[in-house]
C-alpha cells in the first residue's frame, strides 16, 4: 500500500503534531508500506530525499517568525505543487495530520483525484492565541474551527489522538465521527537506559552532565501554553525544603524570560536548561529524572507524557484537556489545578521526597502506557487505510 503524509511540521519542526508524524511515517515503512510525506522545506528550497525508507517531498519554506521553531509553506502556489505530486505519486490513501497550507491543499488535490482521504486532528486553538492580542482570541477560534470543518468534512475518516480530543471536536459543532487513535510509544525504546548501568539515574545524570540531585524533568516547546513559569515558581517552593533540580528539555520562544524568572526566584543554579535533544538522548533525559511535569494547558494528548510514563516516571500534570487522560490521581501521579503553583510544589515535593511513592506510580504509569503501544498504533492505521482504500468509508475497528 502506498501512504501519501501531508503535514505542515515535521522534524526538524518541534511540536506533537511533528514528532507523530515522523513516527507513523517511519512505522509504516518499517512495516512494509510505501510511504510518502509532504512536508516544508527544513532548509529553504524544495528537496525530495529517502530518509529511513520514507520518501521525503520537502517544499519550499520560510521562517514563521512568531514561532521560530517551525517553518511555514507560503500558500502561492502550493495547490498546483500538490496536484502534480498527487499525480506522480498516485497514493492508495491521503493522510493528513493538519487543514493549514499543505494539509488543506492534499485534501484538494486527493478529493480531485478520487483518493480517499484519512485526517488526524493535533490542532486547538489554544496553541495559536498566546501569539494573539486577548481581544482576538474568541474570533480567531471561531474562524479557526469553522476552517477546520471546511477542509475535515471531506475526509473519509477522521481520528484525533484522545476521546476528549474527540469530545472538544464535536463541541465545537462537527457531526462527523472522530475515532480516538493514540499517538502511541515505543515501549521498549523508553526503557532501554535500565539496561545500561547498574544505576540508570546515575549514569543518565552523568551523561547529561547534571548534578545528582532529585530531578523533575519538562520535554517540549518553551512557549507559553506550556505554563513552565509555574514550574519554576514552583520549584522555588520546593528546593526551600528539598535540595531538588529542574531540566527543561527543549527550545522555544519564552527560554530567555524563563531563565530570568529563574533568577528572579532564586532557584537559577538549579535549573537546567538543554535546549534540543536528539531524538536518541530523549531516553537519558527521562532516565536522569525523578518525577515528570507537564503543566501545558494545551495538550490534546502529550507524546513527552507518554515517553515518560513509559520510562516508568511518576507523573505531575495541569488538570486540562486530555492530561487527566493519562494520569490517575493517587495512582500513577497527581493532577494540578493550572495557576495554583503551591498545589504544584507540594505533589511535586511529596513524590521527591518518598521513593517508595515514587517507584510504586513508576510501575503504575509503566502499565498504563503499555496500553499505548505504537505498534497498536500502527496496526490500527493500517485497518484505517485499507478500509478506505477499499471503498468501505469509515473503517470499523477490529
Amino acid at each position: 500500500m502506498r501512504v501519501l503524509i501531508a503535514t505542515d511540521t515535521y522534524p526538524p519542526d518541534l511540536s506533537g503534531s511533528s514528532f507523530f508524524a515522523d513516527r507513523l511515517a517511519r512505522g509504516l515503512a518499517a512495516r512494509g508500506l510505501d510511504v510518502h510525506v509532504v512536508c516544508a522545506s527544513d532548509t529553504g528550497p524544495r528537496t525530495d530525499v529517502v530518509r529511513d525508507g520514507v520518501a521525503l517531498h520537502r517544499l519550499r519554506s520560510v521562517p514563521l517568525l512568531i514561532h521560530p521553531t517551525v517553518r511555514f509553506v507560503p500558500p502561492p502556489g502550493v495547490h498546483g505543487v500538490l496536484r502534480r505530486l498527487v499525480a506522480r505519486v498516485r497514493p492508495d490513501v491521503l493522510h493528513t495530520q493538519d487543514h493549514f497550507t499543505i494539509g488543506r491543499a492534499a485534501v484538494a488535490a486527493a478529493v480531485r483525484s478520487g483518493i480517499p482521504v484519512v485526517a488526524t486532528n493535533h490542532f486547538m486553538p489554544d496553541n495559536l492565541l498566546p501569539y494573539l492580542p486577548r481581544w482576538l482570541h474568541a474570533a480567531v477560534s471561531w474562524l479557526a474551527w469553522r476552517d477546520f470543518h471546511r477542509i475535515y468534512r471531506h475526509a473519509d475518516h477522521l481520528t484525533t489522538p484522545t476521546r476528549v480530543a474527540a469530545d472538544l471536536v464535536a463541541r465545537t459543532g462537527f457531526e462527523r465521527e472522530v475515532e480516538p487513535v493514540s499517538c502511541g510509544v515505543d515501549l521498549s525504546r523508553f526503557r532501554t537506559p535500565a539496561a545500561s548501568a547498574t544505576d540508570p539515574r546515575m549514569w543518565a545524570r552523568k551523561e547529561l552532565e547534571l548534578p545528582d540531585l532529585p530531578t523533575i524533568a519538562f520535554v517540549g516547546r518553551l512557549d507559553a501554553e506550556k505554563r513552565l513559569d509555574e514550574l519554576i515558581r514552583a520549584l522555588a517552593r520546593i528546593t526551600a525544603r528539598v535540595r531538588a533540580q529542574l531540566v527543561l528539555a527543549g527550545r522555544g520562544t519564552r527560554r530567555a524570560e524563563l531563565e530570568r524568572l529563574a533568577c528572579a526566584e532564586g532557584v537559577r543554579e538549579h535549573v537546567h536548561f538543554l535546549g534540543f535533544v536528539p531524538d536518541e538522548q530523549l531516553p537519558a533525559v527521562y532516565a536522569a529524572a525523578d518525577v515528570f511535569a507537564m503543566p501545558g494547558v494545551a495538550e490534546l494528548q502529550s507524546i513527552a507524557t507518554l515517553e515518560a510514563m513509559a520510562s516508568g516516571l511518576p507523573v505531575v500534570a495541569a488538570d486540562a484537556v486530555a492530561l487527566p487522560h493519562l494520569v490517575s490521581p493517587g495512582e500513577n501521579g497527581f493532577l494540578f489545578t493550572s495557576g495554583d503553583v503551591a498545589g504544584l510544589a507540594a505533589v511535586l515535593t511529596r513524590i521527591l521526597t518518598s521513593p517508595e511513592l515514587r517507584d510504586r506510580m513508576g510501575a503504575v504509569s509503566l502499565a498504563m502506557a503499555s496500553r499505548h503501544d505504537q505498534d497498536r498504533t500502527l496496526e490500527r492505521f493500517e485497518e484505517i487505510y485499507a478500509a478506505v482504500s477499499a471503498g468501505r468509508g469509515p473503517a470499523a475497528k477490529g
